[in-house]
């Protein structure tokens, strides 16, 4: 594992994410990286402190991490390099098939993180073709335990619903933190401990449904017949919360669909 030569192809902020987490994996010196943007190599590399140097035809493993709609210009003049690597992927909406079209491998294995990756809280859904070997995806598996958890899925049809909750789902998150924060200060609470608390609560809250607790049960452990908690609740089902939260999956889910058709 500590051999395993690591490139990115594009090294923005997903790639720096990945890259902080898998140097942990392999070293500082087994990973490198391209970008058609000088300043986001640099911040890359002064982000990740990786110090690799080798090209992509020495490389083990490449990470393509690119815009979606950019996959073909990254691929371009790449084919023959590219076709006898294990490529992992981490583009929405882009499909193995496609995939497997645009770099001439046979060998992909189909990853979508998230941002939490940056400070090693990264969740993960992962999904490989049948060329790839089991030590091969075993290695794949190191180095995304080491940006957080992961999940493997079989059916490829899934991973427009996992861009859609912890792909995009942080932002969602943050949204959420934010108005939980502005309700505070409205309220007449200071700004910086309204987001204290309130990001404080939502990591408190995940971490017990985490642990395997229903979010149905824990909160009817919170909310009291009369009482404040069913007063918020109330509020919330009149404004849609719940429905609003459904339906933002549902057309990430769909936009990503609509990605990889294009």
């Amino acid at each position: 594992m500590n051999k395993l030569k690591i490139y990115f192809i594009g090294a923005g902020k997903m790639a720096t994410a990945l890259a902080r987490g898998m140097a942990k994996a392999v070293g500082t010196d087994s990973i490198a990286a391209f970008d058609k943007s000088a300043e986001a190599a640099k911040a890359f590399a002064e982000q990740t402190g990786t110090t690799g140097t080798f090209s992509l035809e020495d490389a083990d493993l490449v990470v393509l991490a690119v815009k979606p709609q950019h996959l073909s210009g990254a691929t371009a003049g790449r084919e023959e390099a590219l076709k006898n690597k294990l490529v992992v992927s981490i583009l929405a909406g882009v499909r193995l098939e496609q995939l497997r079209e645009k770099t001439g491998s046979a060998r992909i294995v189909r990853v979508m993180p998230n941002i939490s990756a940056m400070i090693g809280a990264g969740v993960a859904g992962v999904i490989r073709t049948d060329a790839v070997s089991d030590a091969e995806f075993a290695a794949v598996e190191t180095l995304l335990a080491a940006t957080g958890i992961y999940e493997c899925f079989s059916d490829e049809n899934l991973f427009d619903v996992v861009t859609a909750l912890s792909g995009s789902g942080p932002a969602f998150v943050f949204e959420f933190i934010k108005a939980l924060a502005d309700g505070a200060v409205t309220a007449g609470m200071p700004q910086a401990q309204a987001l204290r608390l309130a990001a404080a609560t939502v990591a408190g809250a995940a971490q017990m449904v985490g642990g395997g607790e229903d979010p149905s049960l824990l909160r009817n452990q919170v909310m009291s017949p009369g009482g404040t908690t069913a007063e918020g609740i109330r509020e919330l089902e009149k404004h849609g919360f719940r429905s609003a939260v459904i339906e933002a999956i549902i057309a990430t889910a769909r936009k990503s669909r609509e990605l990889g058709n294009k």
